[in-house]
This record gives C-alpha cells, sequence and structure tokens, in this order.
C-alpha cells in the first residue's frame, strides 16, 4: 500500500480501462475556465478587515476547494501506475517568490477537509512566512540542492524516485517534501500580473487538479432583461478525467463557486463531510 493513499476497490469500470488506455496524466487533462464574480470576495475581505481579520483571496479559494472535497471526496483521487487512489490527507502545492526576488520556491501545505477560511488563512500566512524569509529549510530545497550535490546523481535520483513511486515504494520522508505529490496544485498569477492559464498536471507524483488564478476582467452576464458586464477572478482549472466523471467535476465545481459567491459560509466546518465510495 502507498504511503500517501489507498487502492480503490469500487470503482466504475469504465474509469479501470480508461486509466490503461490514458495511461500518461498528460493523456487526460481536461481544461475549463470558472469565472468567479469578484465583488462578494472583496467585500466579505473588507468586511473582515474592518473587524481586523486579514484574509486574502487565495484563503478563501483553497478553504472553497477543501470544503467541496469535503462533500466530493473523489476530487482527492489520483492515478498512479494504471491504478486508482484515495489520498489519505490533503496536501496543496503552491509557489512561493522569495523576498526580493523573480524567483520562487514550490513546497505544499497540509490541510483538514474541515478547516475552516481562518485556519487555511493561518496555515497559509505561516507557509508564506517560512518560505520567504528561510527557503535555505524548505525540505524541498533541501532535496533539490543534495540532487545538484555530486555529478550524475540528479538523473540516478530522479529515475529512482520515479521507479519507487510507479510501484508504491517512495518513501513517506520523500512524498511529505515532493511538491509533486499533492490534492492540489494552484497558483497565483495575479500576483504577477499575468493571464490564468492551464497548467499541466505533473506526470510525476499524483497531482490531478491544477487552479491558477488570473488577471480580473469582465464578463457578460444575464440580469432579467439585459446584459451587463460583471467584474470577474478567472479560474484556469485543469482535471485529471480519470479520477472521476466528467458531470462529478461539474457538481464539484458548481459547488465550489456557490462558496465563493458567499464566502461567509466557510466561517465554519463543512455541513457535509462524505468518504470516498470506493474504499
Amino acid at each position: 500500500m502507498r504511503a500517501d493513499g489507498k487502492r480503490l476497490k469500487n470503482t466504475d469500470p469504465m474509469y479501470t480501462v480508461a486509466a490503461h488506455i490514458m495511461s500518461k496524466r498528460t493523456d487526460a487533462m481536461n481544461m475549463i475556465t470558472i469565472d468567479i464574480p469578484y465583488e462578494p470576495m472583496q467585500e466579505y475581505i473588507n468586511q473582515k478587515r474592518k473587524d481586523g481579520v486579514h484574509l486574502s483571496h487565495m484563503a478563501i479559494l483553497i478553504a472553497a476547494y477543501l470544503h467541496t472535497a469535503a462533500e466530493f471526496p473523489e476530487l482527492n483521487r489520483f492515478i498512479v501506475n494504471k491504478k486508482a487512489y484515495a489520498r489519505n490527507e490533503y496536501a496543496i502545492a503552491m509557489v512561493v517568490l522569495k523576498g526580493g526576488s523573480s524567483h520562487g520556491t514550490m513546497s505544499k501545505m497540509y490541510f483538514e477537509n474541515t478547516d475552516t477560511v481562518f485556519e487555511v488563512n493561518e496555515k497559509i500566512n505561516c507557509y508564506v512566512e517560512a518560505n520567504r524569509t528561510a527557503p535555505e529549510n524548505n525540505g524541498t530545497e533541501k532535496m533539490i540542492k543534495f540532487l545538484l550535490s555530486v555529478p550524475g546523481i540528479l538523473t540516478v535520483g530522479v529515475g529512482l524516485f520515479k521507479f519507487l513511486d510507479k510501484h508504491g515504494l517512495l518513501p513517506k520522508k520523500i512524498i511529505d517534501v515532493s511538491p509533486f505529490h499533492n490534492s492540489m496544485a494552484i497558483s497565483n498569477l495575479i500576483s504577477i500580473r499575468t493571464n490564468h492559464i492551464y497548467h499541466h498536471c505533473y506526470e510525476f507524483g499524483t497531482t490531478s487538479v491544477f487552479i491558477t488564478m488570473g488577471n480580473l476582467r469582465e464578463v457578460p452576464v444575464r440580469k432579467g432583461d439585459e446584459v451587463v458586464f460583471e467584474r470577474s477572478m478567472p479560474l484556469g482549472i485543469v482535471m485529471d478525467e480519470r479520477i472521476c466523471s466528467g458531470s462529478y467535476f461539474a457538481m464539484a465545481f458548481r459547488k465550489m463557486k456557490k462558496y465563493l459567491k458567499n464566502p461567509a459560509l466557510l466561517e465554519l466546518p463543512p455541513e457535509i463531510v462524505n468518504k470516498d465510495e470506493g474504499l
């Protein structure tokens, strides 16, 4: 058994076949843009700031995703070596720019799917502070430096990691510092003033969902008998279609959008927490 997940035993046969037909994650990537109304999030952030609580858009987005994954646990599945697994943790990978530099370091944060938006915000702040002020203490950075320390060890080491991961033998210590083994990866492209993109899900590791936040834009929305332009935050979402059905993804992201339209719902743990039926 893998250190980061349990093998699924009760899944739709179609998806078992799909994992063999689309043996690579790059074969199974579906992409979509979801426009999130910006004003509800900004109004919520402004109100909380008046109350002395400083929240970020990133915290709201991650909290909404965790609440959604609590109800739709198949989002936390992954495929390795044509086998489907349910992840036993919630780890979210994110790049943090180093202080005074355009270069970043990528690692991951650990959450519970019952975390409130305040708990998520606190964990993000601690993560950003640690990686921005002392990136040399980042486990990912230490692993990279080790792999680059001796000529030839990078090729051998990465090849060994891939082999062990494919067969479920990668040690938990390596998984813990690997940003490629995650429930979801996220990138805030607004911070570098660029548009959302469809970021690939890495072939190495277990990334099944990648979300990017892009520059704000106005989108046409029908309200009554007229069409108005609504300021929105576009999310570029890439999904591994082998982990669940398209209708399941659709229902999940509709629920996430509901949370983002009303962030106050994230102040309490999710009302519904389901277990993965595939277990």
